[in-house]
């Protein structure tokens, strides 16, 4: 077992320096497997009985990685850092995280806030080979009839754990800072081929889905809410039935084009989406311009098709918005965007 390392703030700099203890001489090399590019090598280098890497901070408040062992014996090994407690889960499991003194997590994870009530639905869809499952959210004290706001997330599950969805739609209303509203917080399913604009899913979404959930809860307004292919799938219903939703949260969307997506090319959807990204950007979908908020991160991959998607939607008439933080493609990063960005445009959707 390598013993833990340290992590410890340059002086004079916003850097930091990571450190793993390897007294027995076990390890052969260490490497850093960081979510964003950072200048300089990610190799470690050998300081007395361990080994050290120094770091200047990339362009962002807070950055995911994992450390990648060479043992002696030529076994790779890739862990979390075990000298860092600060550790995060993300859609492709744990990581270590490193915060700079420019990052401050939301307010609104220390404010009060119920629990509120969660609802477990199993939607049967025509069409798809399955059923949409729903983890429907109210807060306290609101009757079952009393139309409200729903917010359809995408991913929904994946939101509430990883990113705290409900707890801060229920400190939001709690505080007066939001408006009472609903969430139905979508299951995922196949999830590549239900969000990569597919047809069926759309279908299923507009005819069953929210008709279903409207039967048992009214709804004063509708938004979308959606994360990579999850905020593309939300664009694509809105677009085949315009009359589905009333907004758009749109973080990190997969708006794939052969131009600025060639690496996605191997995606097994990437031709669909691209057709249907140069459809809305050709106008030649059915037109409701509804508000539409969208977020991404300054470093990730998907920044400049969301910006071109922003561009497109605002030359259509869409009251549309791009706002850039500073992180990468992480639970976390859409986290720390739904409040000003999401608060503001639930405010809009007030009933």
């Amino acid at each position: 077992m390598i013993a833990a390392s340290g992590v410890t703030p340059r002086p004079g700099a916003r850097g930091a320096t990571l450190r793993v203890a390897d007294p027995a001489g076990r390890l052969a090399g260490v490497r850093l497997r960081p979510d964003v590019r950072i200048d300089g090598g990610p190799d470690f280098r050998r300081r007395g009985d361990g080994w050290e890497l120094a770091i200047d901070p990339p362009p962002v408040g807070r950055l995911e990685y994992l450390l990648e062992l060479r043992h002696d014996d030529g076994r790779d090994e890739v862990v979390t850092d075990p000298g860092n407690p600060r550790q995060v889960d993300g859609a492709f499991g744990r990581k270590s995280v490193l915060e700079f003194p420019c990052y401050a997590p939301p307010a609104w994870l220390g404010s009060p806030a119920g629990p509120g009530r969660y609802e477990e639905l199993d939607l049967p869809a025509r069409g798809l080979d399955g059923v949409v499952t729903v983890r429907a959210w109210s807060p306290e004290g609101v009757g079952d009839r009393e139309p409200l706001p729903l917010l359809l997330a995408h991913d929904g599950p994946e939101y509430d754990t990883l990113a705290s969805l409900t707890r801060y739609l229920a400190a939001g209303v709690a505080g007066g800072w939001l408006p009472r509203l609903r969430a139905a917080l979508l299951s995922p399913g196949p999830r590549n081929r239900w969000y990569s604009a597919s047809a069926r899913y759309a279908r299923a979404l507009a005819d069953t889905v929210i008709p279903a959930l409207e039967a048992r809860r009214p709804a004063s307004a509708r938004i979308g809410m959606g994360t990579s292919l999850g905020a593309l799938a939300m664009l694509h219903a809105h677009c085949r039935y315009p009359g589905a939703l009333d907004a758009l949260f749109l973080q990190s969307g997969s708006f794939f084009t052969p131009r600025l997506d060639a690496q996605e090319r191997r995606f097994p959807y990437f031709p669909r989406i691209t057709a249907f990204v140069a459809g809305v950007r050709a106008g030649g979908w059915p037109g409701r311009a509804v508000p539409a908020v969208l977020t991404c991160g300054t470093v990730e991959e998907n920044l400049a098709n969301n910006r071109a998607m922003a561009a497109t939607l605002r030359g259509l008439g869409y009251p549309a918005a791009l706002h850039e933080v500073a992180d990468a493609h992480n639970y976390t990063a859409w986290r720390d965007a739904f409040d000003p960005y999401l608060t503001g445009l639930l405010r809009q959707m007030r009933a």
